[in-house]
């Protein structure tokens, strides 16, 4: 049976010296992982070799969702083109395609989550100033965990379930909480990390990150980082770009 529908390209690992298996988030499959053959040929049906956030309308093969779908046609648009022209911008989407990877399943569709991380690619590319793709950044995170069922909690304390406030003395994150942990809960949760007032601010009302200094997004960022490789299990690769730009 073949499908049709809007796709951007994850992931790509070469198959042979002319084809390629590509990793596609589309927006009514879900993710899907594909061969495609003779994509790396001059003259192939995709218009050259695949490339990550390749983005158009794929038709595929999927008979049998316990192997590979077999890629049939892609008819790529232009729309996002200039990601890698600011190397910081582009880490951040690869590690953005990284996180929505592995906290995806295939074929669980997701169609929000796709305009949500196609609007995160497409504003990405629109932007120079590393604040702004930080803040874009945090917000797509947050956004992929709330689609997942992951959200965490950032307007009360994840334990007692005392209201955030701008007043508490100390505010913390905990992974294990999966969110904020006010000064009088900390004690149980030694894997908290300490926020300072300005980022737990942030992290309570998103609105705020537009304007917030580099400094701010960076702690935030770092949290976000240690709360995926908590659920995770593992630190995701791209971290360590994040981190050290």
């Amino acid at each position: 049976m073949l499908t049709k529908d809007q796709a951007i390209c994850i992931g790509t690992i070469d198959y042979s010296e002319t084809s390629q298996i590509v990793t596609f988030f589309t927006k009514e499959t879900g993710k899907i992982t594909a061969i495609a053959k003779g994509s790396k040929r001059a003259k192939s049906a995709f218009d050259g070799p695949i490339e990550v956030f390749s983005y158009g309308e794929i038709v595929f093969s999927d008979s049998d969702k316990e192997k590979l779908a077999t890629l049939t046609e892609f008819e790529q648009q232009p729309g996002l083109t200039s990601l890698g022209s600011n190397l910081f911008t582009l880490n951040c989407c690869l590690f953005g395609a990284e996180t929505l990877n592995n906290l995806t399943n295939e074929y669980d569709s997701h169609p929000q989550l796709f305009d949500t991380f196609l609007q995160f690619l497409q504003n990405a590319q629109r932007t120079k100033g590393k604040s702004h793709i930080l803040s874009l950044l945090i917000l797509f995170q947050l956004a992929l965990l709330k689609e997942v069922g992951l959200q965490p909690v950032l307007n009360a304390c994840a334990n007692c379930k005392s209201n955030f406030s701008a007043n508490w003395p100390q505010s913390h994150f905990s992974s294990s909480a999966n969110g904020l942990i006010c000064r009088d809960c900390e004690g149980s949760f030694p894997d908290k990390i300490t926020l300072t007032k300005t980022g737990a601010n942030c992290l309570n009302d998103l609105k705020l990150l537009a304007e917030s200094k580099e400094r701010t997004l960076n702690e935030i960022e770092k949290v976000l980082i240690h709360h995926f490789t908590e659920l995770l299990h593992k630190r995701p690769k791209m971290a360590k770009y994040i981190l050290q730009s």
